[in-house]
């Protein structure tokens, strides 16, 4: 499920973050590319409890570090968690992807 983004420089998501947590953003990012396959891993044994969890993880932690679609994302996943909704959670996964794939920090 590998996505890239195309490098024209429109298709990136720019994300001001305070400069008074960079550095903690690279690891909170990697932490969420570990999620992915993660929640790949958990689509594949239709483990609900563990995309449950996670998206309740990202959708609190998200904002906190600037990434506001990351919490909306983790909602969406623990919702469709909650509703055992396979195919939502399988685009929402896929999206998140995508978002690590094309997100670039600018630091305020």
């Amino acid at each position: 499920m590998t996505q890239t983004c195309d490098p024209n420089p429109g298709d990136k998501i720019i994300v001001h973050v305070d400069t008074d947590i960079k550095e903690l953003v690279p690891g909170f990012l990697k932490s969420r590319q570990k999620d992915v396959k993660s929640l790949l891993a958990a689509v594949e044994r239709s483990d609900y409890e563990t995309i449950e969890a996670l998206g309740h993880t990202m959708k609190g932690d998200g904002g906190g570090y600037g990434f506001h679609a990351i919490t909306d994302m983790g909602g969406s996943l623990e919702k469709a968690a909650a509703n055992k909704n396979l195919q939502e959670i399988r685009k929402w996964v896929k999206q998140l992807s995508v978002y690590l794939e094309c997100v670039e920090v600018v630091y305020k």
